[in-house]
């Protein structure tokens, strides 16, 4: 995550219900809800939806940043975001409260590099991996060089080369990925067969006059 500081602006919201939320969204905003066990009740706003989008597509499902409702700042992480089953817009944002210095568990993004060995492919089990990390230094996603393995070879977490301030929570034995020979589609004999006979049936054909 970049060390830039994220600050997105937002107001109190005191409206709720779908009616509250429908008109939220005709304008363009998105309600959202700040959750933190040292909070008495939890914190409710609403904010741009481009400002979230914005967020979303350049930090990743876990950015940090800081909600500004008007004038009041507020250190948090995305906790989860409700999408629209048609449109893909967010409708929602959980925030979760944290303060600096503190570590939190975060499932990353995993993305592997390069090309197997030839004949092979990569089957992915699993998209993401558990790890603990700083607040303001949570990695986007972690990388990960596939490059000429074998067939049968197996990416385990403790394979991953994390970077400074995460640790590894997730098993180190969890299977991430496994290099498998590619797959050849199946020709029924009786197909192949008919192929080969319609083959020599239009070489044997005379030519038309």
């Amino acid at each position: 995550m970049s060390n830039e500081a994220i600050i997105i602006a937002a107001e109190p919201r005191n409206e709720f219900g779908k009616g509250a939320a429908r008109r939220l969204r005709r304008e363009g905003k998105i309600p959202g809800v700040i959750y933190s066990a040292d909070l008495e009740t939890p914190i409710h706003f609403a904010t741009s939806r481009l400002d979230v989008h914005a967020l979303l597509r350049h930090h990743g499902g876990n950015a940090v940043f800081e909600l500004d409702i008007e004038g009041d700042k507020h250190l948090v992480m995305v906790k989860h975001v409700d999408q629209n089953v048609i449109t893909l817009n967010a409708d929602h944002i959980d925030l979760l409260a944290i303060k600096r210095g503190e570590k939190v568990e975060v499932e990353v993004p995993v993305v592997f590099e390069g090309e197997p060995a030839p004949g092979t492919m990569l089957v992915q089990d699993l998209d993401t991996v558990l790890v603990e990390a700083d607040v303001l230094s949570i990695p986007e996603e972690i990388t990960h060089s596939i490059e000429g393995l074998e067939a049968d070879s197996k990416i385990h977490a403790s394979d991953l080369a994390l970077p400074e301030k995460t640790t590894l929570v997730a098993d180190p034995e969890t299977v991430l990925a496994t290099v498998s020979h590619e797959e050849v589609a199946d020709v029924p004999e009786d197909d192949a067969a008919e192929g080969e006979e319609a083959a020599e049936g239009e070489e044997e054909a005379p030519a038309a006059e």
